[in-house]
C-alpha cells in the first residue's frame, strides 16, 4: 500500500532539502517528466510515464503508472497489456501496423563492394544525405502490415526509397487503420535525392489490402499533409498546409466528408499544433498558439449543411496547453505546462470550466523553492504594431535592487515564445540564477495572426531585429534594469539573432551567448539538410542574387557575417557535432572570427549532441558553463 500511496511522490530521487530555496541545475535534471500513454478503454484510469534522468548514470529511466481520472489514486505498473486499446491492431483483430528500417539503396561502400568489407564510404548521388542527426546509409522506415494469424508480413511502400513514418519525427501518428479495417493510411513524401531535401509535400496514401493497391489521397495539396485520423462518424480528417517548401504555414483541420474536403479553421486567423474528435463527432478540439501561449479551442463540424463554423476559443491563462491525452465524460485530459512548472496532466471540465490536476509528479520538488514572478507586457515596435514581451522576474524580486537582464531570442524562426518548460533554456532556473529575462514575441512568431508568423521570412535582419532592440530597451527603463549589465542569448535562428545582434547593438549589450546558430547564410544554404527551408525563408540560392530580390537581400544585407567588422562583445558559442540542421561550421566560422579579432570568447564543442543537447551529463555541463560565462562576463 505504501508504494502505491506514494508511487509519484518518490518516483524523482530528489536531493532538494527545506534548504532549498531557488531552482538549480542539479535539481532541474532530477525532475520527471511525465508522458501520457492514454486513457484505459473504460474511462476509469490515465496511464502515463514519467522519464527520471540519472545523471549519474547518463541516461533516462522510465517507470509507468496509473492513476484514477480524478487524480486520487495511484500506482506503479510493471506493463500495460490489456489497459489500453492498441491502435496499430485491425478492427477485426487479424493484423498489426509497425514500422522497420528496410535497407533500399546500395550507399556504403561495403555494399557496392562487398570484397572491402571494412570499407567506412558512403557514396551518394543527390541530397538527403544526412537529416537532423543521422547520415543516410541507404535505409528507410516503411510501415508493414503483420498478418497474426501466419506471421506474413507486407511492406505498403514495397522496397521503395521512400520514408513512412516521416525522417527524423514521424512516429505512429503517420499510419492509421481505415475503420473498415480494409485499408491502411500513411503519410509519406514519395520523393527521393535532391527532390526530398527540396519539397515539404508529403500525401496520405491508402494502401488496400485486398487488392494490394495504393492510392494517393491529397495529390492536388502541395504542402504538408499529416497526422490522418477518422471521425467518429468515419470521415478522413488530417493536418494540411497549402505551399510547398514553406514548413512553418498555416495549419488547417481538413475533413473529407462525402467526397468533399471542408477546411474547419479556414477562416481562422492562426494556425493549428494539434487536433482530436470529440466522441460524438460533432466538434474537434485542437490546440494553437494565441497572443503569447498555446491554448484549448473548439470548431463545431456542420457537415455540408450551411451551418456556421465556429472556432471558439476553451482556455486561458499563462501556461500552455502542451497536448490532448483524450475525454471521460465531460471533460478533457491534457497536458500542461507554465514557466514554473514541468508538464504535469490536467483535467478540464468543458462545461463547468474548471481544472483538476491529475499527476502531481514534481510537486515535492517545487513546494521547496521560490517561484518566479511572470509579467506580461506590450511593447509598441519601430513600426508601430504591439508585441507581446514575456518578463521573468527572479524569485524574492524586489523593485529596488537592479538586475542583470539577459534578451532571449527565440528560434524557429517560427516557434512561439509562450510559459513552455524548457530542461535548457529554462527561464525559472536563469531567473533562480538572478537574471531578469526579457523574451519577445518578436516578428514571425505564431499566435498573432498570419501576417505577423510570415513577416520574418525572406526578412530575417529587418523588422525582427527592430523588434528585439524595441524590447530591450523598453524593459530598460525599468529601475531594476542594470543597463549596464546585459546579455543576449539564443539558439537557431535565436542564434542567428545573437550573431546579428552582436553587430548592430551599439552597445547595449555587454555579453552574447548563441547556441547552435546559423552565421553564415552562404555556406549554410550548402550544407543544411533541409533545403526547402532556405529556399523558401531566404528566397532562394545565393547565386539567384542578381536576379532574385529576395536572395539578394538575404545574402547581402542581413547575412551575420557582414557585420563581423563591427564585434567588440565577449561571445560564448555552443555547437553539436551532430547538428546537420544547422551544422557545425557555423558555430566554428562564428568562434574563428571573434578569436582572430581578440575578443574574448569560448567554443564549447559537443560531439555527439544534435541541434539539442539530450544527454543529462552534457547537459549539466551545458548549464554550467552558460552561467558561468554569464558571471565572467556580466
Amino acid at each position: 500500500m505504501k508504494r502505491i500511496l506514494l508511487a509519484t511522490l518518490s518516483v524523482i530521487a530528489l536531493q532538494a532539502s527545506a534548504q532549498d530555496k531557488v531552482m538549480t541545475k542539479e535539481l532541474l535534471w532530477q525532475l520527471g517528466r511525465v508522458n501520457p500513454v492514454g486513457i484505459t478503454e473504460k474511462g476509469d484510469f490515465l496511464i502515463y510515464k514519467v522519464g527520471i534522468p540519472n545523471v549519474d548514470k547518463n541516461t533516462v529511466e522510465y517507470k509507468t503508472y496509473q492513476v484514477t481520472v480524478d487524480g486520487k489514486r495511484i500506482k506503479e505498473l510493471e506493463n500495460t497489456d490489456g489497459l489500453i486499446k492498441d491502435r496499430n491492431l485491425s478492427p477485426d483483430g487479424k493484423f498489426k501496423l509497425s514500422a522497420e528500417e528496410v535497407k533500399v539503396n546500395k550507399v556504403l561502400g561495403k555494399d557496392r563492394y562487398p570484397e572491402l568489407k571494412e570499407s567506412n564510404v558512403y557514396v551518394y548521388d543527390g541530397l538527403d544525405y544526412r537529416h537532423w542527426d543521422k547520415d543516410n546509409d541507404g535505409s528507410f522506415s516503411h510501415v508493414f502490415v503483420t498478418n497474426l494469424e501466419t506471421n506474413e508480413k507486407t511492406d505498403l511502400l514495397k522496397d521503395e526509397p521512400y520514408y513512412s513514418p516521416q525522417a527524423p519525427f514521424g512516429g505512429e501518428e503517420d499510419y492509421i487503420w481505415h475503420p473498415s479495417g480494409k485499408s491502411v493510411i500513411y503519410v509519406s513524401k514519395k520523393k527521393a535525392g535532391t527532390a526530398y531535401a527540396t519539397s515539404t509535400n508529403t500525401d496520405l496514401y491508402e494502401y488496400h489490402l485486398d487488392t494490394k493497391q495504393t492510392v494517393n489521397l491529397t495529390e492536388k495539396n502541395l504542402g504538408y499533409d499529416t497526422h490522418p485520423t477518422f471521425s467518429p462518424n468515419g470521415d478522413l480528417t488530417w493536418l494540411q498546409m497549402k505551399n510547398d517548401g514553406y514548413e512553418a504555414d498555416k495549419n488547417d483541420i481538413i475533413v473529407r466528408h462525402k467526397g468533399i474536403d471542408i477546411n474547419l479553421t479556414a477562416g481562422w486567423d492562426g494556425t493549428v499544433n494539434s487536433y482530436v474528435w470529440s466522441n460524438d463527432g460533432k466538434k474537434v478540439y485542437f490546440i494553437a498558439p494565441i497572443d503569447g501561449t498555446t491554448q484549448l479551442f473548439e470548431v463545431n463540424f456542420p457537415g455540408v449543411t450551411r451551418i456556421a463554423v465556429q472556432v471558439k476559443q476553451l482556455t486561458n491563462g499563462i501556461f500552455d496547453v502542451a497536448s490532448i491525452v483524450g475525454f471521460v465524460k465531460d471533460k478533457v485530459l491534457v497536458t500542461r505546462t507554465d514557466f514554473n512548472t514541468a508538464s504535469e496532466v490536467y483535467s478540464y471540465d468543458l462545461k463547468k470550466k474548471t481544472w483538476n490536476q491529475i499527476t502531481h509528479v514534481n510537486d515535492a520538488a517545487y513546494s521547496k523553492i521560490a517561484k518566479s514572478k511572470v509579467e506580461k507586457r506590450y511593447v509598441t515596435t519601430t513600426d508601430g504594431k504591439k508585441m507581446l514581451v514575456w518578463v521573468i522576474l527572479p524569485p524574492n524580486f524586489d523593485a529596488n535592487k537592479k538586475y542583470p537582464t539577459l534578451l532571449y531570442c527565440q528560434g524557429g524562426p517560427q516557434s512561439i515564445v509562450s510559459p513552455f518548460y524548457s530542461f535548457r533554456w529554462n527561464f525559472q532556473l536563469m531567473a533562480a540564477e538572478g537574471y531578469v529575462i526579457v523574451a519577445p514575441n518578436r516578428r514571425g512568431l505564431p499566435g498573432f495572426g498570419v501576417e505577423w508568423n510570415e513577416a520574418i521570412s525572406k526578412d530575417w535582419g529587418g523588422q525582427a531585429m527592430n523588434d528585439y532592440l524595441s524590447a530591450i530597451d523598453d524593459v530598460s527603463k525599468e529601475k531594476y534594469v542594470d543597463t549596464a549589465r546585459r546579455g543576449a542569448v539564443g539558439a537557431s535562428y535565436g542564434g542567428y539573432s545573437v550573431y546579428y545582434l552582436a553587430g548592430i547593438h551599439q552597445n547595449r549589450f555587454k555579453s552574447f551567448i548563441a547556441h547552435c546558430g546559423v552565421f553564415n547564410l552562404h555556406s549554410m544554404y550548402g550544407t543544411t539538410e533541409e533545403t526547402f527551408f532556405p529556399n523558401w525563408d531566404a528566397g532562394g540560392a545565393y547565386w539567384d542574387t542578381e536576379t532574385n530580390k529576395d536572395a539578394a537581400k538575404t545574402y547581402y544585407q542581413h547575412n551575420p557575417i557582414l557585420l563581423v567588422k563591427n564585434w567588440n562583445t565577449p561571445i560564448l558559442i555552443f555547437h553539436g557535432g551532430k547538428d546537420y540542421r544547422v551544422p557545425i561550421g557555423q558555430g566554428q566560422e562564428a568562434f574563428a572570427a571573434a578569436q582572430l579579432q581578440g575578443i574574448k570568447s569560448r567554443f564549447v564543442y559537443l560531439p555527439d549532441e544534435n541541434h539539442w543537447v539530450l544527454k543529462p551529463q552534457n547537459a549539466m555541463v551545458w548549464q554550467t558553463e552558460f552561467f558561468k560565462w554569464l558571471k565572467e562576463t556580466l
